[in-house]
Formats: structure tokens, C-alpha cells, sequence
């Protein structure tokens, strides 16, 4: 299983198969598109040395923004068989380092109306074009921010197959409705995050239910915010943000997440 490679050891396998390795080659592209008159860049990856279309993965960014871990997240999809693209939510040259810059970003796709799923339209529509994909199975991933927009497409109602949060925000942008959430859903959270609030976690819960949606959400124990990213640690002592890596809730999440694909995809 690839997340049981860890981030260092995945890296330097995928540079050894780009490098001109005659089997399996995890092939990359930069992929630009424009939404409404603003120009996108994303990150599109698949095995070339694979035969045939196969199922194709969203991977949408945390808060703050279209970064090297989301083309990773899409790497690491692409060694599993899938032709992933990490979109980019923002527009190009849009990257954060700071909280205030990271949250003026996400607020704004948040509050402009339609951005949101015009810009993961665009990506999704991108996606199911290419010529490695089966444009009738499709799933998203998202991390942080990017966690609460993939439910959020659920909601509206995306034709995806499933969708999985990981430590996702649960602002909700629209109400998902009775019969209307198509795609499997599950969310994978720190029990201990602190930005998960108990009375919104109970309303999201309530919601989906009231729905009819298959929905699944995955608590752990002790662990908090951004669990999945090896740079969450130093970057939440730096900027003073209750951050931390989790090596066995990622492991865990990206286990449970590869057989969730199997399941929807047979």
C-alpha cells in the first residue's frame, strides 16, 4: 500500500519511475484552465505504462492553496491505477503561507456566489476528458477547505461516485436534500480538533442523514488538524496553530480511502 511508503520513500519511487524506467511510469502535467475569465493551474497525474481508462480522482487543496502536497496526494492516486488531478481553487500564482492570506482566499470562493462549483466543475470536466479516464467513475478527495468542497459537491448533488474529507471544515456553502447526495461520502477528523465544533459536527451528522446519504465519519482519538500533512507539525509551532501530523490516523485514513475506491469502483 502506497501510504505505508510515507511521503520521503513515495517521492523518491516516483522520481525513479519518471526517470525512464521501461515498466510503470507515473507521468505528470501541468494543466492550465480558465473560469470565468481567471486562468487556473492544476496538476494532472497518471500511470502511462497502464492500458485502457480507468477511474478518475479530484484532489482539492487545503486553505492554503494549490501546493506540492495536493500534487503528491495526486501522485500517490496515480500509483494506485487512478488518473488523479489536483485542481486549483484559487487561480494560478494564488498560494498562501500565512493563515490571514490562506483564509481572504477560501472566504472568497466561499462567499462569491457559484465560484465554488464552477471552479471544481471546470476541473471535473477536465478530468473526465482525458483520454485515461472512464468518465463514469469519478471520486474527489480533499484535505482541510478543500474537505468541505468536495462535500459540499456532494450536496449539490456532483455525479461522483465518493467523496472523501480529510480534516474537513464543515461549512456548509447549500443543504444537501432528501435524495439529492449521489456520491458516497465519508470524512476522516482528529476527535481533538479544535475547529471542529461538536454542535456543528451534530448538525452535519443530522443533515446527511435526513438526506438518505451513505455517509460515513471517522473520529481519532488525541489527534487534531491537518493530521495528513508531514509539514503540519513545524508549520503549526511556527504560526502558533493547533497542527500536528498523525503518522497512524494518516496511514489509517489512506488505508480505509484506497479500499473505499475498490468498493465503489468494482
Amino acid at each position: 500500500m502506497i501510504g505505508k511508503l510515507g511521503f520521503a520513500a513515495f517521492g523518491a519511487a516516483v522520481a525513479v519511475m519518471v526517470s525512464g524506467a521501461a515498466g510503470a511510469a507515473i507521468k505528470s502535467e501541468k494543466v492550465t484552465y480558465t473560469v470565468d475569465g481567471r486562468e487556473f493551474t492544476g496538476h494532472l497525474s497518471y500511470d502511462d505504462s497502464r492500458v485502457g481508462k480507468r477511474p478518475g480522482v479530484i484532489v482539492v487543496h487545503e486553505w492554503w492553496g494549490h501546493d506540492a502536497y495536493a500534487r503528491r496526494r495526486a501522485d500517490m492516486l496515480a500509483a494506485e491505477g487512478y488518473t488523479a488531478l489536483a485542481l486549483d481553487m484559487y487561480g494560478t500564482g494564488r498560494l498562501a503561507s500565512h493563515p490571514k492570506d490562506a483564509k481572504t482566499f477560501a472566504v472568497e470562493v466561499i462567499k462569491t456566489k457559484g465560484a465554488m462549483h464552477a471552479r471544481f466543475r471546470a476541473a471535473y470536466q477536465l478530468l473526465k476528458g482525458h483520454r485515461t479516464v472512464d468518465g463514469a467513475k469519478t471520486a474527489a478527495i480533499g484535505y482541510c477547505f478543500g474537505g468541505n468542497v468536495v462535500v459540499d459537491m456532494a450536496r449539490a448533488g456532483v455525479d461522483l461516485d465518493g467523496v472523501v474529507g480529510f480534516h474537513a471544515s464543515l461549512t456548509a456553502t447549500l443543504k444537501a436534500k432528501p435524495g439529492g447526495v449521489r456520491a458516497k461520502v465519508k470524512i476522516f477528523n482528529g476527535a481533538d480538533d479544535p475547529f471542529i465544533k461538536p454542535a456543528k459536527l451534530a448538525a452535519v451528522k443530522a443533515e446527511m442523514k435526513a438526506a438518505g446519504a451513505d455517509f460515513e465519519y471517522v473520529a481519532y482519538p488525541g489527534v487534531v488538524h491537518s493530521f495528513t500533512s508531514p509539514a503540519a507539525t513545524a508549520r503549526g509551532e511556527k504560526l502558533k496553530l493547533p497542527l500536528k501530523y498523525d503518522l497512524k490516523a494518516d496511514h489509517d485514513s489512506w488505508g480505509r480511502t484506497l479500499v473505499f475506491f475498490q468498493q465503489i469502483f468494482k
